[in-house]
């Protein structure tokens, strides 16, 4: 088993999360969705894969380019581990774009789905100190700003970095927008900014209103949306950041497309991103897309239904469950062992007990006993995810709170009786199937 420290209850040795916070943590996690902010509280495990994808924000610093798939079906964490990505990058110095895909939003599509999720990615690009999202605006002033500082009116390092991006696909009209700003900016013209603003975010809908309010005569379209994403993770170096980490969720949603060509021309866009970042024709950009097994791994409508992707993603031989390849383009998440499932629980107790102002009276053994019952339904060793369990017991902490007379004993012993369940684990079952655990019944902490 994977180890992970025995949980304390005492509040004195827990960390103090402001209120909004924990309202934000608690809030997200009952309702089945993962937070935005409060990841650190409550993150537990994944350590392996957070530093394999830390290890590929290194490489994108460097002027590199990554590309990965997390894999695991729903609930599973994938898009906490995102999130969690996330929350480090910006930390770093990075910028953060994210969207989830849906049927309104792909990588492609003949109206206009592939500029929706260009556009949602604009929409929540995030920094530091925007991590909300709606950092294009600070982005655009801080690299004006970072020009004044130097003196530079035109000078060689402003030169460079434009000719760069000029020579990169759509990079001349990308570069008149950015000048367009510049000058907008030096002269307080708070419409030409707003127009090259809004350009930037893909909201033109033709060229002739483009070439009317700011004298381009291309916008940003279904088509070349991603030739964008690659200009701006460029760019981002000339405003002090490190670079672009783009994370794509959901793509079961491609999965779900009823036309086989029009799926097929979604992945063969994931294509020419897996492409372009292994061959050196991304700079300063990592993608990581997230989703189920099936959406991946399904030959008739999957992403490997799509031979190039296939023979590129398929893993070798040599790979198996205790002896991972975590420098591969796919990270299967594995799940949570017991031991990392009772430190978060733990960590929500407190964090609950922080957020109501009072005292957790939940020990050890009471934590022990839940996980137990949890683990105790039927088909709950395959179909049991952290999603379900988290959710289970946020509710429980919630009717203790509101019934301060009722002890989790109580609960817990009136699902057993309601549902015949048992009061142990059955020897040899495991999360998710996993038959590496010692049996649940002889787990102490």
């Amino acid at each position: 088993m994977r180890n992970a420290p025995s949980p304390s209850l005492d509040p004195q040795a827990a960390p103090r999360v402001p209120k909004r916070v924990a309202a934000v943590v608690l809030n997200s996690l009952k309702g089945g969705v993962v937070p935005r902010i409060g990841l650190p509280y409550i993150t537990v495990g994944r350590e392996i894969e957070i530093q394999a994808l830390l290890a590929d924000l290194g490489l994108i610093a460097e002027g590199g380019a990554s590309f990965r798939f997390l894999v695991g079906r729903y609930g599973a964490g994938k898009s906490f581990l995102l999130q969690t990505i996330r929350t480090h990058a910006m930390g770093e110095g990075f910028v953060v774009a994210d969207a989830d895909l849906s049927p309104e939003r792909r990588l492609q599509g003949g109206q206009g789905q592939g500029l929706a999720t260009y556009r949602e990615l604009i929409r929540n690009l995030s920094t530091k100190t925007r991590p909300e999202g709606g950092a294009l605006n600070l982005i655009l002033d801080r690299w004006v700003a970072n020009i004044e500082a130097e003196g530079d009116s035109g000078g060689t390092p402003l030169r460079a970095q434009l000719s760069a991006l000029e020579e990169m696909v759509h990079g001349f009209e990308f570069v008149r927008v950015l000048n367009a700003y510049r000058t907008a900016s030096r002269e307080g013209d708070e419409e030409a900014k707003s127009s090259t603003v809004k350009w930037l975010r893909g909201e033109y809908r033709t060229k002739t209103e483009a070439r009317a309010e700011l004298g381009i005569t291309t916008i940003i379209t279904d088509d070349t949306w991603y030739d964008y994403v690659k200009l701006l993770a460029r760019f981002l170096t000339g405003a002090g950041y490190k670079g672009l980490l783009v994370l794509i969720d959901e793509l079961v949603n491609l999965y779900k497309i009823p036309n086989a060509i029009t799926r097929q021309y979604n992945y063969e866009k994931i294509l020419q991103m897996y492409n372009d970042t292994l061959q050196g024709k991304a700079h300063h950009l990592g993608i990581i897309m997230g989703g189920t097994p099936t959406s991946i791994e399904d030959r008739r409508r999957g992403v490997f239904s799509y031979e190039a992707l296939r023979s590129r993603l398929t893993q070798g031989r040599f790979a198996h469950e205790g002896m991972r390849d975590m420098l591969a383009p796919i990270i299967r998440l594995q799940p949570l062992t017991y031991e990392e499932l009772l430190v978060l629980i733990e960590k929500l107790a407190q964090i609950h007990a922080g957020y109501f102002g009072y005292a957790c009276a939940l020990n050890e053994n009471d934590l022990v006993e839940f996980l137990k019952i949890e683990f105790g339904r039927v088909g709950a060793d395959t179909h049991l995810t952290p999603r379900e369990v988290i959710r289970d017991f946020i509710e429980l902490l919630d009717i203790m709170c509101q019934n301060p007379g009722t002890t989790l004993a109580s609960l817990l012993q009136g699902e057993v009786m309601a549902n015949g369940l048992p009061s142990a684990i059955p020897p040899n079952a495991a999360p998710g199937g996993r038959e590496d655990n010692a049996p649940f019944a002889e787990f102490t902490i």
